[in-house]
């Protein structure tokens, strides 16, 4: 029996044409009595035989309960046999629309037709039961298909979990699952975790989102930036800024690629209000150096400087043995005067590497005059250039006595 909301969203007169991909015109022609229908094809050959065709009709329709009167039509004609996608497409299209009585009438016609349960059947079933909010009935049909002997994959109890924790209420059946789920035959993997920690966390459960993190590398999982993401985000709005920088340091020591994640980061932390301390930026320039990534190492620097933290000797001596070490003396020359500019003093040490490079190469003239810039800057009595002057002083004048020409 024909919905009267169908036809009073479909039917604008006694007659509706609709044209397939291959031209063939069909019409679905009702009478004023909605319980006779007729269906003719304008040519014999009917183009409901073939079920492709009748999928990507069905696929094509905007309203679901027109797509359910389709696949009636369909099943009514002689020899006519579905595919098996075509329900799958009717299946998720009666779900959105909530017409869970209808998908249970589908489910039960292809179970009956001898029609494989397959474990894409479930995954579309668990999909609309969740969309809908059904969340009894999506974790039923989760279970319901591991009685059938289906070992799940990551993504089909990855996306059981997003639909349980999305409720305060499910969130322990879902703890539930996620740490039974190896008997299942299918094992958490980063995604999992970051559903949890991002559920943890949005219940101000940050201490119990931070287990789960070192949970991972007890069990060989890498954390993505996600990871990080979450729990720094997290720990900034309980200001718990020392934490979040414990996690942008293991996040820049402990993996190769991270550096660039970590200034992603730290956007993101700007963006959340919790602003750099002079911690995180050392944290950071230092990481970057270490990675090979100077120039960006670099800008954060001035960042820093600009803000008025102060850069440790060492993340100075880093930048600019970095550059020294990649050529790029006039870059290294320009951290010095820089970091000089601010009252920030560099280490002998750091004198030594840049000095020899100065002097040495074979375009001194210029790199000569970038170090007069950089013994320009204007010194003030609380500068602390006094350890670093005395160094410069005597390495001058040992070079001077071993080459002349040097001066």
């Amino acid at each position: 029996m024909t919905s009267p909301s169908l036809h009073r969203s479909f039917l604008r007169s006694t007659k509706t044409l609709i044209t397939l991909s291959s031209h063939r015109i069909i019409s679905f022609n009702f009478s004023q009595n909605p319980n006779q229908q007729s269906f003719y094809s304008s040519r014999s050959n009917s183009p409901f035989e073939s079920p492709s065709r009748v999928q990507k009709l069905i696929a094509s329709q905007s309203d679901p309960l027109l797509a359910k009167e389709i696949f009636q039509c369909a099943s009514r004609h002689p020899n006519f046999r579905h595919s098996y996608s075509t329900y799958l497409i009717l299946i998720l299209k009666l779900g959105r629309s909530r017409q869970f009585s209808l998908v249970d009438d589908l489910v039960r016609r292809l179970k009956s037709e001898s029609y494989p349960i397959t474990p894409t059947l479930f995954s579309y079933l668990i999909r609309v039961y969740g969309e809908a909010d059904l969340l009894d009935k999506a974790l039923k049909t989760f279970y319901t298909m591991l009685q059938y002997g289906f070992k799940p994959l990551p993504k089909d109890l990855n996306r059981i979990l997003a639909i349980l924790v999305s409720h305060r209420n499910f969130v322990r059946p879902a703890f539930d699952l996620f740490r039974d789920a190896h008997r299942h035959g299918v094992s958490p993997n980063t995604q999992s975790y970051n559903i949890f920690m991002r559920a943890f966390c949005l219940n101000g459960d940050v201490s119990i989102a931070y287990h789960q993190f070192n949970k991972m590398f007890k069990r060989d999982i890498v954390p993505d930036i996600e990871c990080y993401r979450i729990l720094m985000q997290a720990m900034c709005m309980k200001s718990q800024v020392n934490g979040a920088m414990d996690l942008l340091e293991d996040m820049l020591n402990k993996r190769e690629g991270r550096a660039h994640d970590a200034c992603k980061v730290i956007v993101d932390m700007q963006n959340n209000g919790c602003l750099p301390n002079i911690v995180s930026y050392r944290t950071l320039v230092g990481g970057l150096c270490d990675k090979g990534m100077l120039d960006e190492a670099n800008n954060y620097m001035k960042e820093m400087l600009s803000k008025g933290f102060s850069p440790h000797f060492a993340v100075i001596h880093g930048l600019v043995k970095g550059f020294c070490n990649v050529g790029k003396i006039k870059e290294a020359c320009g951290v010095l005067t820089k970091s000089l500019e601010h009252g920030e003093a560099s280490h002998m040490d750091t004198w030594a590497i840049i000095i020899p490079l100065i002097c040495e190469v074979d375009d001194g003239v210029r790199h000569r005059d970038v170090l007069e810039q950089v013994l320009k800057i204007e010194i003030t009595g609380h500068t602390r250039i006094v350890d670093a002057g005395i160094g410069l002083e005597n390495y001058l004048i040992r070079k001077i006595r071993a080459n002349p020409r040097a001066s």
